[in-house]
């Protein structure tokens, strides 16, 4: 079982334009898409897709249009109940594979709703192998809630994975190792936040082929308690770095139609090989299978199994 945590779910719609976005001027738009989304329910519906076992929690009312949402999904979802209606997000995808994302801040939390959504986590960490705690949070979440949601979720022993930025991801990364998650998947930008490294340096020399600074930012995680990083590096592709050793690997030439969902997938291929009892090369090379067939599919659509091709991802030991 992998569960995910979506503390700050959303409906997403997608735009689709038939030229480049013009700031300022008239945009038609071609298509239009509505989904359930929020990074935890993307996992859920790719390891779902993938056929593995998934469980999606997030706070929602039974009347909002999000639930009906999920309810024409094949992913069994948890939900606790909160004043507010879930956000909705705007994704402008240009044809290109350009896309411009614009996001509302969430529905705001009670202290009450939060212990709720707090307890429907633990419960059903019991029969989980992972859980994921994925995306940004609401207003009225603390910046912390991650750190102490992994502090809770180890004690019961469950593995638990984050896939944050921003405030949450400090947060988490102040109060290593007592918080420290069994697997980090930060983007570049990420990986920067939480080591103090350049960002600009960290995509400059990932994208020249050098990832030695990549790898050392990582290996520094490892070193304050993080089990695994799983960092995703766009084009150049993505390292996963351990105690037992680093690695990387080169995606499958694609031509990029939307980044959105791209971490999502690559994160949710990584669980499903973990709990294959793949190696940490393979479990890597699932992982930027998925990431790397998400960027080739267009606005917010997710890969299926048949879409992806493990075996066109190299896979070599990093330095």
């Amino acid at each position: 079982m992998i569960v995910t945590v979506t503390a700050n779910p959303s409906l997403d719609r997608t735009a689709g334009l038939g030229g480049p976005l013009v700031r300022g001027g008239v945009n038609r738009i071609l298509s239009v898409g509505v989904q359930a989304g929020g990074k935890g329910v993307n996992v859920a519906r790719v390891v779902a897709m993938g056929g593995g076992e998934a469980l999606a929690l997030l706070p929602a009312r039974a009347d909002d249009p999000l639930v009906a949402a999920l309810g024409e999904l094949a992913v069994p979802f948890r939900t606790v109940p909160v004043p507010g209606l879930a956000r909705t997000n705007l994704t402008v995808a240009e044809p290109d594979g350009t896309t411009t994302k614009i996001n509302e801040p969430g529905a705001a939390m009670t202290e009450a709703d939060l212990t709720a959504l707090g307890s429907l986590v633990l419960d059903a960490a019991r029969s989980a192998d992972w859980v994921a705690l994925s995306g940004s949070l609401p207003p009225g979440v603390p910046e912390d809630w991650y750190a102490h949601m992994v502090r809770q979720l180890h004690a019961h022993g469950c593995r638990v994975a984050v896939d944050t930025s921003d405030a949450p991801l400090r947060a988490l990364a102040a109060r290593m190792p007592d918080a420290a998650p069994d697997l980090l998947k930060p983007n570049s930008e990420e990986l920067a936040q939480l080591t103090g490294a350049d960002a600009e340096t960290l995509e400059a020399t990932a994208a020249a082929g050098d990832l030695r600074p990549s790898v050392e930012a990582a290996r520094a995680l490892v070193g304050r308690g993080v089990g695994a990083v799983l960092a995703t590096l766009g084009a150049a592709g993505a390292l996963l770095v351990t105690g037992e050793g680093a690695w990387a690997a080169t995606p499958p030439p694609v031509t990029p139609r939307s980044t959105v969902g791209a971490g999502d997938s690559a994160l949710a291929g990584y669980l499903l090989a973990t709990t294959s009892g793949g190696q940490p090369p393979d479990c890597l090379r699932q992982a930027v299978a998925y990431g790397s067939a998400a960027a080739s599919l267009p606005g917010t659509t997710l890969p299926q199994p048949d879409q992806t091709d493990p075996n066109a991802v190299r896979v070599r030991a990093a330095a």
